[in-house]
């Protein structure tokens, strides 16, 4: 998908089309996830800190990510990939590789260049946005050739061209390459993979160790015989927030950790599952980091129990001098959960035990409280219009002006641009921050009545070879 996040913000938002829309944190530690093309013409690029983002590019919309949205327009996506192969492998939100051998198409060059241009129709029809296919004979190759067709384009890398196509980029284009392996190769004078081949196999494992050089060497050549793999089973659910200033306060370090496990625990569920490990990540005022863990009885997706053991955790790991971030994970996962039956007798007795105070009614303690409940809103929540958090491009719907999206707010004021994907560009109005009738809202879906492709893609060509069962390297 072509600049997916910024792309989906400028489909949902109006006003926003053809002009710079920068997604990512806002804070001052905040760091690029997306930028625009608009946006990239001005230097700005995924990474970059938001501050020097703001100094290329100060006339640029700036909005905070909003990953509901944008994981229901990925799972649109990955739904008219599935429908291609069996064999599809996710990278991220907005990528993925597709074997067509698999999914028995794509017999030859023409055939792979006909389901790529129906693809990218499809995918306009149904999520409003654009996408750049590349098609090649391995996965190293298609990944090259889709950047090679961004955006909103389609690459095709002809076998027997492989070499000729790779000789003048790049060393860092070959997977595996990162800043350091690039900075290595340029001292031994190798900028690109021409050089590499030059080289030779054996000056590669000298400076690199026999796998990692081996590996290249083979890439140089256009090799790469990793198979498009459609099980890629997380081995870790965890959710971390850099903050603004470093927090001092020990009783808001533990709220915060607090917090992280319930959003970890949110994501967990969402991904139908449960773990046994809870593990605790601190960074600290210094950059040092550390990371403790805690493994449960069973796997769980109860968030009093991940609550509890990290501010177990928390209680072992010196804060002093200040947080810069803080993150809650959950490993070995599982696809059950194994109730912790002491915790769940001893939250029972303490039930009791608050009934017989006459209290059960009016305080039940929210960290005992049922796993598939709501948990009472501590105050400061969104729940207290005095206390919401207005972030900038997030959506909200007011009683009279309906669904509209934050431009900005401050100074006890929030200004909202009241639109709809299929509406004009629409008014800017401001209100207090604690205006009853302004209140958050879910994003509105990009396109209202999606074309129909549930019969996709019956009318592609088939492969006259058929299916394979190896799920190998698919030809182009």
């Amino acid at each position: 998908m072509d600049a997916f996040y910024a792309s989906v913000e400028q489909a949902a938002k109006p006003s926003l089309r053809g002009k710079p829309v920068v997604v990512g944190g806002l804070g001052p530690r905040g760091v690029v996830a997306t930028a625009s093309y608009e946006a990239r013409r001005f230097g700005v690029h995924s990474a970059m800190p938001t501050a020097q983002a703001r100094r290329l590019a100060p006339n640029a919309a700036y909005l905070v990510p909003r990953f509901q949205l944008y994981r229901a327009v990925s799972n649109q996506v990955m739904e008219l990939l599935a429908r291609l192969s069996p064999l599809v492998e996710p990278l991220s939100l907005d990528e993925a590789f597709v074997d067509l051998e698999a999914g028995g198409r794509a017999d030859d060059t023409a055939s792979a260049r006909e389901i790529g241009e129906r693809l990218r129709t499809a995918i306009r029809a149904v999520t409003g946005l654009t996408g750049s296919v590349g098609l090649a004979g391995s996965k190293m190759l298609a990944k090259i050739a889709s950047e090679e067709a961004k955006p909103d384009g389609l690459r095709v890398i002809e076998p027997g061209t492989e070499r000729e196509l790779l000789a003048p980029m790049p060393v860092r284009i070959l997977p595996g390459v990162g800043p350091a392996t690039a900075d290595h190769l340029r001292r031994a004078g190798m900028t690109t993979v021409d050089d590499l081949v030059a080289a030779g196999e054996a000056e590669l494992v000298r400076l690199l160790g026999r796998a990692h050089g081996g590996s290249l060497h083979h890439m140089a050549f256009g090799h790469d015989d990793r198979p498009v793999v459609a099980e890629r089973d997380a081995k870790s659910v965890s959710v971390e927030d850099t903050f603004d200033v470093d927090l001092h306060d020990r009783v808001r370090v533990r709220t915060e950790v607090e917090r992280l496990a319930d959003r970890c625990v949110q994501r967990l569920r969402g991904a139908g599952r449960s773990g046994r490990t809870v593990v605790l990540k601190v960074r600290r005022y210094d950059f040092s980091t550390l990371t403790r863990s805690e493994t449960l009885r069973g796997p769980t997706d109860d968030p009093a129990v991940v609550r509890e053991a990290a501010a177990r955790l928390l209680e072992a790991v010196d804060t002093t001098g200040g947080v810069r971030l803080l993150g809650v994970g959950v490993t070995g996962l599982a696809d059950y959960t194994q109730e912790d039956l002491f915790a769940q007798a001893a939250g029972e007795l303490a039930a009791d035990g608050r009934a017989a105070a006459g209290e059960a009614a009016t305080a039940r303690d929210d960290r005992a409280g049922p796993a598939d409940g709501p948990r009472p809103e501590p105050p400061g929540t969104p729940e207290d219009p005095a206390a919401r958090h207005w972030h900038a491009g997030h959506d909200v719907h007011h009683d009279t002006y309906g669904h509209g999206w934050v431009q900005g707010s401050g100074v006890g004021r929030v200004t909202v641009r009241f639109e709809e994907p299929d509406s004009a560009p629409g008014r800017v109005r401001t209100f207090r921050i604690d205006d009853a009738a302004l209140r958050p809202a879910d994003p509105l879906p990009l396109v209202r009545n999606p074309a129909d492709y549930s019969s996709w893609p019956a009318s592609l060509p088939k492969s006259r070879s058929g299916p394979t069962s190896s799920g190998g390297e698919s030809r182009p």
